[in-house]
């Protein structure tokens, strides 16, 4: 790849992680250089979701401003890594064979296992919100840039483990992509949270999505859409928590 079509790019990366009503041409079936978009995605996320609580907690509203800022942030992206969490803790947990834990993530009916997975995740996610948004607010929109650069990068690293499905539609970016991907988000979390803590939020990402990456290995045999919206939620939830610590001391 030696050139980009930046605001093509940017629109075909929103387009497909967010419900934004933003209208893209995907020109090649299964090409995906604009993967490296996808952390610009997150800072649009992120910062949307945290103006909106900032907003609210300004005019007093206290801890219904966080709820606020979640919804606002479930609302824009649609839920989809949250469908992609509960579909892929039903299914890994669900199932005993990877046939069966496919089908089982290709079911729209959600299981107890997604359910726990669901509640616990949002459970962790108020209480983030609530120690990170008055006293560093841009750690959120920091966690959400870092964790959606795994995306192309488990894209690249996996095989699709079904021949249908958003992922496989959507197609496997190749190391050029998901490098620059890795470098944008890098240097969005610098101006948010600065070099130490970015170091640190790189690693942790890094570690969740090798993870979450073996596990998907090892009960279907590589990546899908679930598994990809499941990587990021786990990322962000994980390097949130690692920011919540460096707060605290």
């Amino acid at each position: 790849m030696t050139s980009f079509d930046i605001f093509g790019d940017l629109r075909r990366a929103c387009a497909l992680l967010t419900r934004l009503p933003i209208q893209a041409h995907f020109p090649n079936a299964g090409s995906t250089t604009w993967a490296w978009a996808f952390p610009i995605v997150g800072l649009v996320v992120g910062g949307l979701s945290v103006v909106a609580a900032m907003v609210l907690l300004s005019a007093g509203l206290g801890m219904a401003a966080i709820a606020i800022g979640l919804i606002v942030q479930v609302m824009i992206t649609g839920a989809m890594h949250e469908d992609g969490l509960a579909d892929t803790a039903d299914g890994f947990w669900g199932g005993w064979t990877p046939a069966r834990r496919l089908e089982i993530m290709k079911d729209s009916h959600i299981g107890t296992y997604g359910v726990i997975a669901l509640v616990l995740t949002f459970l962790w996610r108020w209480a983030l919100w609530g120690a990170l948004l008055v006293q560093a607010p841009l750690t959120l929109v920091a966690a959400a840039a870092l964790s959606r650069a795994t995306l192309p990068a488990l894209m690249t690293a996996l095989p699709h483990a079904r021949d249908t499905g958003l992922s496989h539609t959507t197609g496997r970016p190749t190391r050029h992509p998901a490098a620059i991907a890795a470098m944008i988000a890098a240097f969005i979390a610098l101006g948010c949270v600065g070099p130490l803590a970015t170091l640190i939020g790189v690693a942790v990402v890094s570690l969740s999505a090798i993870a979450v990456g073996l596990i998907a290995k090892a009960k279907i045999g590589g990546q899908t859409g679930d598994v990809l919206g499941a990587t990021q939620v786990v990322a962000e939830l994980l390097c949130l928590t690692v920011f919540a610590a460096i707060l605290a001391k």
